[in-house]
């Protein structure tokens, strides 16, 4: 696939065109960043690098307001239309889900904030950070297919989402086995609840990612399972 946008003759909607395609890759690491960050602060009970988490959010906010105004401008200016049309609602979409996924890595940084005193169960912790290392993979491949605009690489990650879904569920299991058995960590295991489900709520949002690199590539939003991987 190739990496680039095909050339025009006014070179200027190239540069407005790679300036949307960078603004969501600045604010796909961003998002990772607030992710990974806010697991560090659950695990090791750091208020300080949950607040940090917390204000940064705003980053997101102003990037994706940033893109948002620029590819309103190009649409009235140049008047795309078929696949440049189609790259510019794709770089809208894509940042739309990681201004969410940002959302979600601010909720566990609050979360960190809360639960720094309670009991935190080490095997459940090491669960999450699992989970979320896995997550965190799954984005950080859908943005690199955004890139290069490989649609099999993001059907890949699309198709390893139940993969996510299946981790996910045998943790919430576990957790509320947690619970049931010893009431000290109720507090902590609902906090951490929370914090699974919004792991697997970014899982989600790069399956969305996923879909809309095919969109912008092929036309077609909708991935269909291969009938060999059912």
């Amino acid at each position: 696939m190739n990496n680039t946008t095909a050339d025009h003759t006014v070179t200027a909607f190239d540069d407005d065109l790679r300036f949307l395609i960078g603004k969501v890759v600045e604010m796909g690491g961003h998002a990772e960043s607030m992710v990974a960050r806010s697991m560090n602060a659950l695990a090791r009970a750091d208020k300080s690098l949950a607040q940090t988490v917390i204000a940064d959010d705003v980053v997101l906010d102003n990037a994706q307001r940033e893109l948002e105004e620029r590819a309103v401008l190009i649409i009235a200016k140049r008047q795309p239309m078929a696949h440049d049309l189609r790259e510019i609602i794709g770089t809208l979409r894509m940042a739309n889900d990681l201004e969410r996924i940002g959302d979600l890595g601010k909720n566990i940084a609050r979360r960190a904030s809360e639960i720094d005193d309670a009991i935190q169960p080490k095997r459940l912790l090491r669960g999450l950070e699992h989970l979320t290392s896995l997550t965190l993979e799954q984005l950080k491949d859908v943005l690199d297919a955004y890139v290069s605009k490989d649609v099999d690489q993001a059907q890949a990650v699309w198709a390893r989402d139940e993969d996510i879904d299946q981790i996910y569920t045998s943790l919430f299991r576990e957790m509320l086995t947690y619970m049931m058995e010893d009431p000290r960590y109720i507090s902590a295991c609902t906090h951490l609840l929370f914090c699974a489900k919004n792991i697997e709520r970014i899982g989600d949002h790069a399956t969305n990612l996923a879909e809309t690199t095919q969109y912008v590539v092929t036309g077609q939003s909708e991935i269909v399972p291969d009938p060999q991987d059912a």
